[in-house]
């Protein structure tokens, strides 16, 4: 079992940052992949970023050029870098760690990007 406690949510202009945190505790965190999925009001709950522990990266084109996925291991910390925020970018932000299928979730975090 892996638990997850996200952080740094929060309401921006747009064009501004955030940088989101997600701690995970558990025996397996150190071997799983990690990342981010959002959810908008009404809309399905979606892949934003992953990175692998041997730090191979994903990102959904929609945040290509602008977000940053790490990933400190050693602190089983993801974290991930926001800039030039969109309006379109508001959602709940869900950290994720997934280890041959078995996934888990944290809370979720709300970032709200005002136009």
């Amino acid at each position: 079992q892996v638990q997850l406690v996200e952080s740094g949510g929060g309401l921006v202009q747009a064009g501004g940052s955030l940088r989101l945190s997600c701690t995970a505790s558990g025996t397996i965190v150190s071997i799983g992949a990690m990342g981010w999925h959002r959810q908008a009001p009404g809309k399905q709950r979606n892949l934003v970023a992953s990175i692998t522990r041997g730090e191979i990266i994903h990102y959904v084109d929609s945040v290509k050029g602008r977000f940053t996925i790490s990933r400190d291991n050693a602190k089983n910390t993801v974290y991930l870098q926001m800039n030039s925020l969109k309006p379109e970018d508001t959602a709940v932000y869900y950290c994720f760690h997934d280890l041959l299928g078995r996934t888990s979730w944290g809370q979720g975090t709300q970032v709200t990007v005002s136009s």
